[in-house]
C-alpha cells in the first residue's frame, strides 16, 4: 500500500511539474495569456512597457520582513487581471442563475468578491507549483488552466466536466495544472497540502504548494498539526488563509479569540495582505514563495470578502447588513480597483474596457451553452475511479445475492 501511494504521488507531482522552456511561458493563467491577443493589443494601442505601482495598504509581517510596497507589473498584466477577474465574476453570476434554475444540484459556493486572491496568486506561480483548496474552488480551477466549459459542465454533472461530471461544485480538479482539487471537508485539505509539499521536496521539485483555507477552518486542529510537521521538516508550503470574515454565518470575532490568522503559525512566519488588491497578492505570494523554498512553511492571510452567502442556500444577509456588502463593493471591489488603475494610467480607455467586458460575457455565454449540451456521464462511470483495476472485485446488490457488476 505504501509503495502504491508513493508511486501515485510521484506520478502526480511529475505531471504537475512540467517545466516549460522559459519562465515567461510557464504561467498557468491561460485567461491572462491568451485572453487579449498581442495583435489586438497593438491595434488598440495598449502599451506593453513595464511599470511600477505602489500598493496602498501596508503588509503586516510576523517573524519576517515585509516586502516592498512597490510592485513591478506591466500594462499587459493589468489588462489581463481585469479581463480574467471580470470573466470569473460573470462565470459565478451565471452559476447563481444555473442553481436557481435547478441546473445545479447540491452544494454550490461562489467566489465573487474574492477574485483578486486567485488572480494575484497565479501571477507569481508557475507549473511547478501546486494548489489545493476547500470547496469555493470554481475560480481556482480556472486560474490553474481549466476552462469555462469544464467548470459549467462539472457544476451540472455533465461528461465534459473537469471531474467527468462526478465531483460537482466542491470537487474541481486539474492534475496537469497542479491543482489537486476542491475539498468538501472543512480544513481537510491543509494536511494534504503539507503532503504535496513533502512530495515536492522529496522529488526535488523546485516549487511550492499553496494550501488554501478560510477563516472558518482556521481553528481546526489538523491545520496546526500540518503546520507543525511542515516546520519540523522545512516543507515548501504556503498556508493561505482567505479571510472573508465569516465562517458560514459566524463572524470571525465570535469564533476566534485571536483573529490575526497570519500569526497563528507561532513559530512559522506570516503576513497579512489586502486580498482585494491583485498587485498586493502578487507581491506577497512572490515573497512567500521565495521564503518557503529557502526556509520552509509560510502563512499568508488575505483580507477579502465574498458578496454571496456562504453557499447558495445562504442569503448572506441575516448575519451582516446589506449596507456592509454594498460598502465593500463601492470601496474595495477588486475589479473596480484595476479598472480605475487602468484608466488613471491611461493604459486603456472606457471603451477599451467595455470591449473586454463584452468579450468576457460572450465567452461565458458560449461555454454555458456548450455545457448544457454536454451529455450525462455513462452509467458505467458509477464504478470507475473507485476500485483498483485488476482485482476482479464484484459489486453485489443490497441482499448480497444478485451480482450487479464485476469490476474490471
Amino acid at each position: 500500500m505504501a509503495q502504491q501511494l508513493c508511486h501515485r504521488t510521484r506520478s502526480l507531482l511529475r505531471l504537475s511539474a512540467i517545466v516549460s522552456s522559459s519562465s515567461a511561458s510557464s504561467s498557468l493563467i491561460p485567461l491572462s495569456d491568451s485572453i487579449i491577443p498581442r495583435q489586438q493589443q497593438q491595434r488598440a494601442g495598449f502599451a506593453a512597457d513595464a511599470l511600477t505601482v505602489d500598493v496602498p495598504v501596508p503588509f503586516k509581517a510576523h517573524k519576517c520582513d515585509a516586502p516592498s510596497l512597490s510592485v513591478e507589473t506591466s500594462a499587459q498584466e493589468l489588462l489581463s487581471f481585469f479581463k480574467t477577474m471580470f470573466t470569473m465574476r460573470r462565470m459565478e453570476i451565471a452559476a447563481d442563475s444555473l442553481y436557481k434554475s435547478k441546473f445545479i444540484r447540491g452544494f454550490c459556493h461562489l467566489y465573487d468578491g474574492q477574485e483578486a486572491v486567485c488572480v494575484g496568486m497565479e501571477a507569481s506561480l508557475n507549473q511547478k507549483d501546486c494548489i489545493i483548496t476547500a470547496y469555493r474552488d470554481h475560480c481556482i480551477h480556472l486560474g490553474r488552466g481549466g476552462t469555462l466549459l469544464e467548470v459549467f459542465s462539472e457544476l451540472m454533472g455533465r461528461k465534459d466536466g473537469c471531474s467527468l461530471g462526478k465531483g460537482g461544485s466542491m470537487h474541481m480538479y486539474n492534475k496537469k495544472g497542479g491543482f489537486f482539487g476542491g475539498n468538501g471537508i472543512v480544513g481537510a485539505q491543509t494536511p494534504l497540502g503539507a503532503g504535496l509539499a513533502f512530495a515536492q521536496k522529496y522529488l526535488k521539485v523546485d516549487g511550492v504548494t499553496l494550501t488554501m483555507y478560510g477563516d472558518g477552518a482556521a481553528n481546526q486542529g489538523q491545520l496546526f498539526e500540518a503546520m507543525n510537521i511542515a516546520a519540523l521538516w522545512s516543507l515548501p508550503v504556503i498556508f493561505v488563509c482567505e479571510n472573508n470574515h465569516y465562517g458560514m454565518g459566524t463572524a470571525e470575532w465570535r469564533s476566534a479569540k485571536s483573529p490575526e490568522y497570519y500569526k497563528r503559525g507561532d513559530y512559522v512566519p506570516g503576513m497579512k495582505v489586502d486580498g482585494m488588491d491583485c498587485l498586493a497578492v502578487k507581491q506577497a505570494v512572490k515573497y512567500a514563495k521565495e521564503q518557503a523554498l529557502k526556509n520552509g512553511p509560510f502563512v499568508l492571510e488575505f483580507d477579502t470578502y465574498r458578496y454571496h452567502g456562504h453557499s447558495m442556500s445562504d442569503p448572506g444577509s441575516t448575519y451582516r447588513t446589506r449596507d456592509e456588502i454594498s460598502g465593500v463593493r463601492q470601496e474595495r471591489d477588486p475589479i473596480e480597483r484595476i479598472r480605475k488603475l487602468l484608466l488613471s494610467l491611461e493604459i486603456a480607455s472606457v471603451s477599451d474596457l467595455k470591449t473586454l467586458e463584452k468579450e468576457a460575457k460572450s465567452e461565458v455565454d458560449e461555454a454555458l451553452a456548450k455545457a448544457k449540451e454536454s451529455p450525462q456521464p455513462d452509467t458505467s462511470e458509477l464504478f470507475s475511479h473507485i476500485w483498483v483495476k485488476g482485482y476482479g472485485a464484484e459489486a453485489y446488490g443490497a441482499d448480497r445475492k444478485e451480482v450487479v457488476v464485476k469490476l474490471p
